[in-house]
């Protein structure tokens, strides 16, 4: 009787598994049969938990991906540099102090802490940091600098944002560049009220602003253009006739964590006459750039990488997976290039058994329409991933998504992508990753719902 009872549920099973199937192909048949996807591409990958394939559609293709991308950054930076891997920016001087008076040059350094300054973490928010380094400056008794404010941001190589990335992405609050010294993830806030820029949160030094914006509508409509090192921004498009705040991406986020550090220092009654510099712009200059490694009064840690992570996928932040990609390349091919860290990424993952040709990264984020990456490698991934010591971290930033499930979601123009794990009310477990290109409808994710709504 047992045994009968063991293959009736085990019949049982397989004819589910079937229509699963048949309810998949379906679906994504559908899809393509709308107008919409006339000209779309699909790739489509649904495997049981333990890797065994439910179904596919062009499961090998290459799809620009979107922020999909973002798992196998995460999973590469959580196997390489661990969970516990935390950034350090560090405060040191030259010369000597002597009677409250620090005679040389105060330098701020770090390894690409693309978490310096930001607003997401308790007790490392911009405050924090100007607590710990006015205490600092206290505790060594210098009331005076007679020298500069040399923020050194030189750990990386030059190139701030990856090749590829679209003009119209550069200077929006997504699309900022990594240097080697960040600050408030390279974000700038406007204050609108229509078209009339009010104030914004943090000094541009030096920074001229064209505008071409026009009034109108009920959202945001605007692009902010701003490019790394330059002395140019420019707004266009248009915003409702009302208060808002726009996001642009900051042209020199070390020079503006230097004007803001002289502010503090203003305020604090520390005399300083001298000038803000950073290591790039000396470069730039064509002058011998002066790098720290003099006595320390200051170690200031990240939070670490496991909360990082957390952000990185629930939020989409494109600076934390560049930086990623970078500190990857640094610390493995002593290169902290995005070239050196892309091919670090694409090696790291051939590893673990994915084809190399359905993978071609070109970035850490997904924002470069130049990512080709199958659905098939995601659920490759996917799977690797759920059986490592770090999954729960790995899986805890996947936000839950409209259609109640949850997973990583990607979005560009015309392109929308999803990838994450679920279990039904049965306890069936599914991986599943699903990318989709070209598609000319408004209601791009709800098209997707409908194939991945027969998994719940």
């Amino acid at each position: 009787m047992n045994r009968l009872i063991f293959i009736f549920l085990l019949l049982t099973q397989v004819l589910s598994a079937q229509q699963i199937t048949e309810k998949l192909a379906q679906a994504t048949q559908n899809l393509l049969k709308t107008s919409a996807a006339y000209s779309a591409n699909i790739s489509v990958y649904v495997a049981d938990a333990e890797g065994r394939l439910v179904y596919e559609y062009n499961g090998n293709q290459g799809l620009s991906s979107a922020s999909t991308q973002k798992i196998f950054t995460a999973g590469a930076a959580l196997e390489t540099l661990g969970a516990d891997y935390r950034y350090t920016t560090t405060v040191s001087y030259d010369g000597k102090i002597s009677g409250g008076s620090l005679n040389g040059n105060l330098l701020i350094t770090s390894n690409g802490d693309s978490t310096l300054g930001s607003w997401r973490y308790d007790g490392y928010k911009p405050e924090d940091f100007k607590k710990k380094l006015l205490a600092a400056l206290q505790q060594h008794g210098i009331k005076k600098i007679t020298g500069n404010l040399i923020i050194d941001d030189t750990y990386f190589d030059f190139q701030t944002v990856p090749g590829g990335w679209p003009w119209n992405d550069l200077g929006n609050y997504y699309g900022a560049g990594v240097w080697g010294v960040n600050w408030r993830e390279n974000q700038f806030d406007l204050q609108m009220n229509g078209r009339d820029m009010k104030s914004v949160n943090i000094d541009l030094p030096h920074v001229n602003w064209v505008s071409d914006l026009k009034t109108g509508g009920t959202s945001d409509q605007s692009l902010v253009f701003t490019a790394p090192f330059s002395n140019v921004a420019y707004i266009n498009g248009t915003l409702p006739n009302k208060n808002m705040t726009v996001s642009g991406a900051t042209p020199n986020p070390p020079l503006s964590l230097g004007t803001e550090i002289q502010k503090w220092l203003q305020q604090s009654d520390i005399e300083f006459n001298g000038e803000i510099t950073t290591g790039n712009l000396q470069r730039i200059a064509g002058q011998t750039v002066h790098t720290s490694g003099g006595p320390k009064i200051l170690e200031y840690q990240s939070p670490t990488l496991d909360k990082i992570i957390y952000w990185f996928m629930r939020k989409s932040v494109n600076l934390y997976g560049e930086t990623l990609i970078k500190t990857l390349g640094k610390e493995k091919m002593n290169d902290g290039s995005f070239a050196a860290g892309i091919t670090y990424l694409k090696d790291f993952w051939k590893g673990k058994g994915i084809h190399p040709a359905m993978i071609n990264f070109a970035d850490g984020s997904g924002l470069s329409p130049q990512n080709y990456v199958s659905a098939k490698a995601e659920v490759q991934a996917l799977l690797w991933s759920s059986k490592q010591r770090w999954f729960t971290i790995f899986h805890d930033g996947f936000p839950t998504q409209g259609n109640g499930m949850k997973m990583k979601s990607g979005t560009m123009k015309n392109t929308k992508s999803f990838a994450g794990y679920h279990t039904t009310k049965d306890g069936n477990k599914y991986v599943y990753a699903v990318i989709l290109n070209n598609y000319q409808g408004a209601d791009i994710t709800e098209a997707l719902y409908r194939i991945l709504n027969i998994l719940k």
